[in-house]
């Protein structure tokens, strides 16, 4: 089995602190999909729902709103990956 490092008294601050911000873009990273997600297909799906009791078309609009969040969802992620990538 190897060895571990010896134990040292300085502090690697540099270190500490690329290991926080890492962590920090990547929980950012994973707020701003979920958020892309989230609201338009539960938001779409909520209103088609409130719709659907206002006009007495169960479930046909929920549905169609369940569609549409899907893929303004998916556009909004595409846009996401995109702009991670220039």
């Amino acid at each position: 089995m190897g060895k571990l490092p010896a134990a040292s008294n300085s502090s690697n601050t540099k270190g500490v602190s690329v290991n926080r911000s890492a962590s920090l873009v990547m929980i950012a990273t994973m707020a701003d999909t979920t958020w892309r997600m989230f609201v338009p297909t539960v938001g779409l799906i909520v209103a088609g729902d409130a719709l659907d009791g206002r006009f007495t078309t169960r479930p046909w609009l929920m549905l169609t709103g369940a569609l549409i969040g899907s893929l303004l969802a998916a556009l909004l992620i595409k846009r996401q990956l995109q702009r991670g990538k220039a």
